[in-house]
């Protein structure tokens, strides 16, 4: 009998659901969209009942698509932002307005706990050295903190406290089980100690927690991929349209899935230390893995057993990438007249910037040279990596007063220079500290286009890795159900097989390294310009 698994992607506006064969091949996929709210405090939110409703109704659709037997399907994995899910004893709790209680999820780029985060930090604790030395608001503990001070009776209340894929193995199977992923990169536990820290937890005032031996946080742990409990339950076979007991993973943040679909493939440099996994969506994550712990300053980790079990990882990463482009280009007068070319065209916006700037340039070293009077550090929502510093906002230098469609793409190829830069950050920090990789595997819709590869392997000297499958995030996914169901006996030996590389693409080096050194050089000046300029305007008095 052939086998299939389902990789199912839950990220921030969308759950998607793909169905692969044994050797990774994509046969369906679907997507249901997922709201959120957004205020202008930096608060998103979500609803857990939407999401799982999402979830359930991208995997029924995309196994019909497939034509494939439902008892041929012998796994299911799950990955998902790292979102905080509140859940009380009868259901979801509101994180926010009480007049909203199906908003019961607390978003990843939620940043309300930025200055319980600072309280935090203020304190050095041991366990920060496994962040990077300083924690983030996008991290658990902050969040929970927060809501501790700001909506206790909800704090007091809750049974639960989920990242959001761990609550999704939960609705699939009815178990508590957490992956050994969402708590070490967002929780604080310690993997490589099997534990949590009491004293990390009552210091900065979650000590209940710890008083009750972390059972609202998660008291079995389990490495990715790890079969959870008898499998899907009745209930939720029956939601998703399987058979009920097929294998359930312990699941990835989804930028982990990212890297496990991509950075040991087939026909790369062979081994998950040499790559480096960038999935460049919403936000962007590097992934970082290494065979012993590597401590950069700025950078999250050392992870232990985060993505691939029994090794470390380092992860990087901005909080806005795609988002951040996408914010940039409404910046500009002649975005509504590029919106309607790029439908004319039958093009997203995105993807019709990129094409005519190839269009004007003729390449992408001459699409770069369209935004020579331009500079931009895309920190719209903070600097996550290598600086921690989520109070950082963007710099936008040398725009004039041009509002034609071809001034916008030339801003957009700005934008995308400043994201690479941005990565450049990161990978010399990483070098300098133990972490070096040589290429660099690219995954997201964000990073899908030649001249966002290109520019990318300009930007940062590396050699760029596209791999075969279109969803990789997906197939990591999948390669979690796979090992779930006994397929493969581990995740090195899933990803080997079933990912490929497809296409490569080198730096260009010559005239365009030198133009690509030239604006580094002013991105780096104009970060710290704007650092320089917060920390003045900040000691002004009242």
């Amino acid at each position: 009998m052939t086998e299939f698994f389902i990789g199912v992607d839950v990220g921030t506006g969308s759950a998607r659901a793909g169905v692969f064969d044994a050797v990774g091949t994509l046969i369906a996929t679907a997507k249901r969209d997922i709201d959120s709210f957004r205020d202008d405090r930096g608060r998103v939110e979500q609803s857990s009942g939407q999401v799982w409703s999402s979830v359930t109704r991208a995997v029924q659709e995309a196994v019909t698509a497939s034509a494939v037997d439902p008892a041929e399907i012998k796994g299911i994995g799950f990955d998902a932002t790292c979102s905080l899910v509140v859940m009380g004893p009868d259901g979801g709790l509101p994180v926010g307005d009480a007049d909203a209680p199906e908003r019961d999820i607390i978003v990843w780029m939620d940043h309300r706990a930025t200055e319980q985060a600072g309280r935090i930090n203020a304190g050095n604790h041991d366990v920060l050295k496994y962040v990077g030395g300083r924690i983030s608001p996008e991290m658990e503990t902050p969040k929970l903190l927060w809501l501790k001070e700001n909506r206790p009776e909800v704090y007091a209340k809750a049974a639960q406290f989920f990242d959001l894929t761990d609550f999704l193995t939960w609705k699939a199977t009815g178990r508590l089980d957490r992956s050994s992923c969402t708590l070490t990169c967002k929780w604080t536990y310690l993997a490589h100690e099997d534990r949590f820290d009491p004293e990390y937890f009552r210091a900065i005032g979650l000590g209940d927690l710890a008083d009750d031996g972390f059972a609202r946080i998660g008291t079995r742990v389990v490495h990715p991929g790890t079969s959870i409990g008898a499998g899907l339950t009745e209930a939720a076979a029956q939601r998703v349209g399987l058979l009920p007991g097929t294998a359930v993973a312990a699941g990835l943040i989804d930028a982990h899935a990212g890297g496990i679909g991509t950075v040991a493939a087939q026909g790369g440099v062979g081994t998950a230390d040499a790559c480096l996994g960038y999935v460049f969506g919403t936000s962007s994550c590097t992934m970082t893995t290494t065979h012993e712990p590597a401590f950069v300053p700025g950078v999250w980790g050392p992870y232990y057993s985060a993505m691939v079990p029994g090794m470390w990882l380092n992860e990087g990463g901005q909080s806005a990438a795609g988002a951040a482009i996408a914010h940039l280009v409404t910046l500009h007068p002649a975005t509504a007249e590029a919106r309607v070319l790029a439908r004319a065209a039958g093009k997203g916006l995105v993807s019709w910037l990129a094409d005519r700037a190839l269009e004007l340039g003729g390449d992408a070293a001459g699409a770069v040279r369209l935004a020579d009077p331009l500079h931009i550090v895309p920190e719209f929502l903070g600097n996550r990596a290598p600086f921690a510093d989520p109070d950082a906002r963007a710099v936008i230098v040398g725009q004039g007063i041009e509002q034609g469609v071809d001034s916008l793409v030339s801003l957009y190829v700005a934008g995308i220079c400043g994201l690479g830069y941005g990565l450049r950050q990161i990978l010399e920090a990483q070098d300098a500290n133990g972490a070096p990789t040589r290429t660099i595997s690219v995954s997201g819709g964000a990073g899908a286009h030649p001249l966002t590869r290109a520019i990318l392997a300009d930007a940062t000297g590396r050699e760029i890795e596209i791999t075969e499958c279109t969803e990789p995030v997906l197939l990591g996914s999948a390669m979690l159900g796979a090992v779930a169901a006994g397929s493969y006996p581990d995740l090195p030996n899933a990803m080997a097989t079933m990912s490929r590389v497809a296409t490569r693409c080198m730096p260009s080096g010559g005239a365009t390294a030198m133009r690509h050194a030239a604006r580094y050089d002013a991105f780096v000046s104009l970060q710290r310009l704007a650092r320089e300029t917060r920390a003045a305007m900040a000691s002004l008095p009242e």
